[in-house]
C-alpha cells in the first residue's frame, strides 16, 4: 500500500499555487519552490520525497511558471509513474507527463521512426528469453531454464551499459560479474541474439532506449524538436538510473539544466541491472550550481523501526555509505522490532502466519500487513501457510489490477449499468452510490462474504471487493457522485495504473516491494546465506545485500518482525545463523563489528553558486536551515548548545572511549600550552567528549562534530584522527 492510499483517497483540489505549498515541512517546500536550475533531492526512505516533486510540479504549473505539456517526469515503474499521474491530477496539475523511461523512449520512438529512419517501428518482443534459446540453439549451446535465465539477464547488462558482444568479456570482468557461462559463449550468444532480432525484425525493451539515443545523437531536428516540447525535467529513484538513461536523459536535456532529480544512494539494490547510484552522488560535480535538498524527517515509520534502519548503515561500508542520510522519527513511539528463530522453514511460515492471524483477528486491516522474503522461490511456503490460517493474500508483481479480466468485465458491466441503469431490475431499490455498485458486482460474484479458501476464486472476490470499497471512498470525498461519475473516476484510475487497495496480505520479494509501505511488515529468512544471498561474494555485493535488507526495514510502519529459520526442512541439521546485518543491533548479538554509528547527515538545503554555471572555481556550498539537533540516542529535539556538541541529552548513556577521552585532554593540554591559550579555545570538553563518543575515521566523518570548523579541522585534524586511531605520542615532537 503506498502512502497515496494510505491517505485521504479524493482530497479536494488545492485552489490556488499557495495551496499546493500547505502541509509541507521546510524542505519539502523548498523543493517545491526551486523550479529553475538543477536540483538534486537527496531523500530517506518515508520523508514524503513523491510528495514534495509532485508538489513541485503541481505548484509550478498553478503558479503559471510551467506548462504543463513541458513537463517530463520519468521514474522506473509503470506503478510509480501511474501513482504520480494520479496524485497531479488530484493537485490540479493534469496534462504532465508522467512515465517510465522506456514508456517515453517508445512514444518518441513510434512517432519519430517514419520520418528519421522509414517505414514502420519493428515490433516489440515482450519477453527475450525464447529469443535467447533459439540463439543457444543457433549456436548449439545447450542452456538450462536457469542458465537461460542468467544469460538473458547479462544480455540485458550489456545492452543498458552500452556492451557491445566483442567487449562483453572485458566489460564483465572489469565489473567483477560472475558469468554463468565462459564469457567467450556468452559474447557469441549476445551476438546470435542480435543477428536473431535483425533477421526477424523485432526490437527487446532496451534497444528502445538504444534506438532513442540513436536518433536523438544523428538526427538534430528530431532532438531539437523534442527539446522544445519537454523544457523541463523530473528523475525519480535517481539512485537507479543505467548509463543508457543518463544518455538519454543528457540527449532530451541538450545544453540546458532545469533538472530535478531525487533518490537515495542507500536504497541502491538494482547494481546487477546496471543500476548505478554514481550519477546522483556526482551530480553537484556535473553542476556546480545545483541546488541540493535533504529530506531526514521520516514520517513513515516509529522512532524504533527508524532507529534500526538508522543502525543497518551505521555499520556500512562504500561510496553510498559515506553519503548516507541518518533518518529522524516524526513519529509517536511504537512497539520494539520483535525477533525470532525457528526450528525449520515451515515452522517460520507457520509462526508467521499465526502471528499475522492474530493481528486481523485484532483489527489490523489485511492490506496493512507484509510478507518480505529475498527470493520469490520462499513465496509458495507463506501462501501455503496463510491459506491454512484462512488468511487472505495478494501476490505482489501479480497481473496489473485494471488488466485483470475479472477488472475489465466489472467496468463494462458498471458503464452499462451508468448508462441504461433506468432499465436494470438491479438498480430498483437501491439509491445510494455504494448500493448501486454492490447490485451491479453481485451479478458479476462479489458477495458480502469472501469465498473460503484461497486461489483463483478468493482473488477474483478481491478484485471486486476493492471496487466496491472504491465506490464508498468516492461517494464519501464527492457528495452527490453518480455512477457516471464513478465510471470516469475508474477509466482515469486506468489508464493511470492508478490501482486501487485490494484487501488481503501482501506477499512479495525485497526487490518489488520498493517503494511501498505497510503498518506491519515480517522480514523473514533473514539468516546467513538468504541475507545476505550466497552468491554475493565481493563487499559491493554484500553492501548492496545489506541496503536490501534497509529497504525492507524501512517498509514498516508501525511493527516489525525479523524471523529467521536454523535449518530448511523438519528434522533437518539446525547449522544456519541470524544474518550478519543484525549482530549487534538485536536483543543478545553482542557487539557489532566495523565502524562506530557516526551521525549521518543532516536534512537542509545546500545552495550551489553561480546560478547554474560554476565549475571548477566554483565556490564552495553553504548550507541554510539546518533540520532540528536531535539526541543520537532517545530522538529528542536538542536546544541546548552543550547537548547539541555532544549529539545527546545529558541524561543519556554515554559510549565514550574513556582511553581516547584522556589522550585527547593530555594532547588538548599540552596545544594549549604552546599556544598560550585556554585549553577551550582548542577544543571545549564537550566537543571532546563528542570526538571520544563517535571516534570518527576520517576528516568527513570529524567534521560533522559540532565544535569542529574548517579551521580547527585543517589545524588539529591529523593529530584528532591519529589519536582515534590508537596511535601514540602525537603532538609530541611538534614544534609550533
Amino acid at each position: 500500500m503506498t502512502a497515496a492510499t494510505h491517505s485521504t483517497l479524493f482530497p479536494q483540489v488545492p485552489d490556488s499555487a499557495d495551496a499546493v505549498l500547505e502541509g509541507l515541512d521546510p524542505e519539502q517546500r523548498e523543493v517545491a519552490t526551486a523550479l529553475r536550475g538543477p536540483v538534486c533531492v537527496l531523500a530517506g526512505a518515508g520523508t514524503g520525497k513523491t510528495r514534495a516533486i509532485t508538489h513541485r510540479i503541481a505548484y509550478g504549473v498553478r503558479a503559471g511558471i510551467l506548462q504543463p505539456s513541458s513537463v517530463l517526469a520519468v521514474t522506473f515503474t509503470n506503478r510509480a509513474a501511474g501513482e504520480m499521474r494520479g496524485r497531479l491530477r488530484q493537485l490540479g496539475a493534469a496534462g504532465v507527463q508522467a512515465r517510465t523511461f522506456h514508456s517515453a523512449a517508445l512514444r518518441q520512438l513510434q512517432y519519430f521512426w517514419p520520418k528519421a529512419i522509414g517505414g514502420s517501428l519493428p515490433r516489440l518482443v515482450d519477453r527475450k528469453i525464447q529469443l535467447v534459446a533459439d540463439a543457444a540453439a543457433a549456436c548449439r549451446i545447450r542452456l538450462d531454464r536457469g542458465e537461460l535465465r542468467d544469460v538473458t539477464a547479462e544480455i540485458e547488462w550489456s545492452k543498458v551499459t552500452q556492451t557491445v558482444p566483442a567487449d562483453y568479456a572485458p566489460a564483465a570482468a572489469k565489473a567483477g560479474r560472475e558469468a554463468p557461462r565462459d564469457p567467450a559463449e556468452i559474447a557469441q550468444l549476445y551476438a546470435a541474439y542480435e543477428d536473431l532480432k535483425r533477421a526477424r525484425s523485432v526490437i527487446d525493451f532496451e534497444d528502445v532506449l538504444l534506438l532513442t539515443v540513436a536518433v536523438l545523437q544523428d538526427r538534430h531536428d528530431v532532438a531539437e524538436q523534442v527539446r522544445a516540447q519537454y523544457q523541463h525535467f523530473v528523475v525519480d529513484e535517481y539512485q537507479d538510473v543505467s548509463p543508457l538513461q543518463q544518455r538519454l536523459l543528457e540527449l532530451w536535456l541538450g545544453d540546458r539544466d532545469d533538472l530535478c532529480v531525487v533518490g537515495d544512494a542507500s536504497q541502491t539494490i538494482y547494481s546487477f541491472t546496471g543500476a548505478t547510484p554514481d550519477h546522483l552522488l556526482d551530480f553537484r560535480v556535473r553542476h556546480p550550481g545545483a541546488t541540493v535538498v535533504k529530506l531526514v524527517r521520516d514520517y513513515r515509520s516509529t522512532p524504533q523501526v527508524v532507529h534500526l534502519a538508522n543502525g543497518l548503515l551505521a555499520r556500512a561500508r562504500g561510496r553510498a555509505a559515506d553519503h548516507r542520510l541518518e533518518l529522524v522519527s516524526q513519529r509517536h513511539a511504537g512497539p520494539e522490532p520483535v525477533y525470532t528463530e525457528y526450528a525449520d522453514e515451515p515452522a517460520e511460515a507457520e509462526g508467521a502466519a499465526r502471528r499475522i492471524r492474530e493481528l486481523i483477528d485484532s483489527g489490523v486491516p489485511a492490506a496493512e500487513i507484509a510478507v518480505l522474503f529475498r527470493t520469490n522461490s520462499q513465496s509458495e511456503t507463506y501462501e501455503q501457510a496463510l491459506a491454512d490460517a484462512g488468511v487472505p493474500y495478494q501476490l505482489r508483481g501479480a497481473e496489473r489490477f485494471f488488466d485483470r479480466p475479472e477488472v475489465r468485465k466489472a467496468g463494462s458491466a458498471l458503464r452499462a449499468a451508468a448508462r441504461f441503469g433506468g432499465n436494470d431490475s438491479l438498480l430498483d431499490d437501491v439509491v445510494d452510490l455504494p448500493s448501486q455498485v454492490r447490485a451491479v458486482l453481485s451479478g458479476e460474484g462479489w458477495t458480502t462474504e469472501p469465498p473460503a479458501g484461497s486461489g483463483a476464486v478468493r482473488e477474483r472476490w478481491e478484485s471486486l471487493a476493492a471496487l466496491v470499497n472504491l465506490a464508498h471512498d468516492f461517494a464519501a470525498a464527492r457528495a452527490g457522485a453518480t455512477l457516471s461519475d464513478l465510471v470516469v473516476e475508474l477509466d482515469e484510475r486506468a489508464g493511470a495504473q492508478h490501482a486501487p487497495t485490494v484487501q488481503g496480505v501482501t506477499l512479495a520479494s525485497l526487490h518489488s516491494a520498493k517503494g511501498l509501505e505497510w503498518d506491519v511488515v515480517f522480514l523473514v529468512g533473514v539468516a546467513e546465506g538468504m541475507m545476505p544471498i550466497t552468491y554475493a561474494k565481493t563487499d559491493e555485493q554484500i553492501e548492496e545485500e545489506r541496503r536490501l535488507l534497509y529497504v525492507g526495514v524501512t517498509r514498516a510502519r508501525e511493527r516489525l518482525h525479523l524471523s529467521w529459520a536454523l535449518a530448511r526442512s523438519p528434522g533437518g541439521r539446525p547449522s544456519r545463523r541470524p544474518s550478519r546485518f543484525l549482530k549487534g543491533l538485536r536483543p543478545g548479538s553482542g557487539a557489532a563489528g566495523g565502524r562506530a554509528a557516526a551521525a549521518g547527515g543532516t536534512g537542509g538545503v545546500e545552495r550551489g553558486f553561480g546560478g547554474g554555471g560554476g565549475g571548477a572555481g566554483a565556490a564552495a556550498p553553504r548550507r541554510t536551515q539546518r533540520t532540528p539537533a536531535r539526541c543520537r540516542v532517545c530522538g529528542r529535539t536538542l536546544t541546548d548548545a552543550g547537548e547539541m556538541k555532544l549529539m545527546r541529552c545529558e541524561g543519556c548513556p554515554s559510549d565514550m572511549d574513556e582511553g581516547v577521552y584522556e589522550r585527547l585532554r593530555e594532547w588538548r593540554a599540552l596545544q594549549a600550552g604552546r599556544s598560550g591559550q585556554p585549553a577551550f579555545c582548542v577544543f571545549t570538553d564537550k566537543t571532546l567528549m563528542a570526538i571520544a563518543e563517535s571516534v570518527p575515521e576520517d576528516e568527513r566523518e570529524l567534521a560533522r562534530i559540532p565544535g569542529v570548523g574548517a579551521r580547527k579541522l585543517n589545524r588539529y585534524g591529523a593529530d584528532v584522527l591519529a589519536i582515534c586511531a590508537g596511535q601514540e605520542g602525537v603532538g609530541l615532537d611538534e614544534d609550533d
